[in-house]
């Protein structure tokens, strides 16, 4: 294993969702997507200071998509704190705030979270190093996977957009049309079939037990971490709209995430 690597790796996905100590939803969102674009950046660093035989082309491709992947995810999540910064002026806001400050979590609290969710940003990137330390030359696997990545890119923005027009259109339902006829949850689809891209983009890269383990790893906690949330999205609907017809007649005949695949829900109906 590149120890010193994975270490140096580690320093720049901490510095970079440290953010989460001035918020702490910011480790999980806005610091994710600053983790995922700086790590990435830091391995193709690594390859121009000290180049291995993997084709250029391949390392600035992988770090474009973990850029865009970033900006993506960050900056969405910016743009609608930014858009939220009104309301936080408000006596409401105030109230709320203050409330919040109350049940800030300890430094220590914060500093564990800080270390464990650093660590599976480094997971996440493993496969970018694991091809750049172990000089992996192949070609039709990286390309194979970066294809799923970029469909898993354009799905969550297309679904994001979506979600977002039909809100304005109905505040009062869930998205029911377009990409959401095939799943309920694409958003989440689009997020695990870019990290998909990413793990198959390294198959042939991976030497030795500990790497195979950290690339598996940081999928199998990916693909769980979005069936978690399409969960806790499915309980905030149900306590919502569980009474409302139209919805149930929706979420009783659309799969929650993987299209086609017949799960409607991950909460028990009451």
């Amino acid at each position: 294993m590149p120890w010193a690597l994975l270490g140096i790796l580690f320093i720049v996905c901490a510095v970079a969702c440290a953010v989460g100590f001035y918020k702490f939803v910011y480790f999980l969102s806005i610091g994710y997507g600053f983790a995922v674009a700086l790590g990435g950046v830091a391995v193709l660093v690594m390859y121009f200071v000290n180049p291995t035989a993997v084709p250029l082309w391949i390392m600035l491709v992988q770090v474009a998509l973990f850029i865009a992947y970033g900006a993506r995810l960050s900056g969405f999540l910016l743009v609608r704190e930014f858009k939220n910064a009104t309301f936080k002026k408000t006596e409401v806001a105030k109230d709320t705030l203050a409330k919040n400050d109350q049940k800030k979590m300890p430094v220590f609290v914060l500093a564990t979270i800080w270390v464990f969710v650093s660590a599976l940003y480094v997971m996440q990137v493993s496969p970018m190093l694991f091809r750049y330390n172990n000089g992996a030359t192949d070609v039709v696997l990286p390309i194979v996977g970066f294809a799923i990545s970029v469909f898993g890119l354009v799905l969550e923005a297309l679904a994001d957009k979506q979600k977002s027009t039909q809100k304005k259109e109905r505040p009062d339902m869930v998205a029911m049309k377009g990409l959401y006829k095939m799943c309920r949850c694409p958003n989440y689809l689009g997020e695990i079939l870019f990290w998909t891209g990413v793990f198959v983009s390294g198959i042939t890269a991976y030497v030795g037990v500990g790497q195979w383990i950290m690339a598996i790893f940081a999928y199998v906690a990916i693909v769980y971490i979005m069936f978690n949330g399409a969960q806790r999205l499915e309980k905030r609907q149900m306590a919502r709209y569980g009474d409302n017809e139209e919805y149930n007649t929706y979420a009783n005949k659309t799969p929650i995430i993987i299209p086609l695949l017949p799960i409607y829900h991950l909460n028990k109906k009451k």
